[in-house]
């Protein structure tokens, strides 16, 4: 599982105009679900998203979490995330998850961090979603569990 986030001070997903979720500070989370991953892995990259130092401090030092600042999180689902770009010019989805099963973890995902308390908004699952943000830094991470 794979989870790029983003530190923003604030982020929004609309799909066909209607926007299905938006957030001031916090993280924006693009998440990649693999054929491997499950609740365990799941949970897991979860509780590490939630727990990632990636704000500052009060000496300008990356070591509050998203919980410590307050902050929200913006869960959109990115299956291009698993892609094999290993060779040629043209990316290879066959480590990707089945849409059943992404659709699953990633609704197991979300509804996990709201339950560790952390506010959650969402995309919407295999829409075609437009992502504005305003990347805090830029403060980007790659995380994978």
């Amino acid at each position: 599982m794979i989870g790029l986030i983003q530190r923003v001070k604030q982020a929004k997903v609309t799909v066909a105009d209607e926007t299905t979720g938006e957030i001031n500070q916090g993280l924006l989370v693009l998440l990649g679900v693999e054929r491997e991953d499950d609740i365990e892995k799941m949970q897991k990259l979860a509780n590490k998203i939630i727990k990632y130092r990636v704000f500052s401090d009060n000496d300008g030092k990356m070591n509050l979490n998203v919980s410590q600042v307050g902050g929200k999180l913006l869960v959109v689902s990115q299956f291009t995330l698993a892609a094999d770009t290993g060779r040629g010019l043209r990316p290879s989805f066959s480590g990707a998850a089945t849409p059943e099963q992404a659709n699953t973890l990633y609704e197991a995902f979300v509804a996990y961090c709201r339950e560790l308390g952390v506010e959650t908004q969402t995309g919407r699952f295999g829409a075609d979603m437009q992502v504005s943000l305003i990347n805090d830094g830029p403060v980007t991470f790659n995380l994978q569990v």
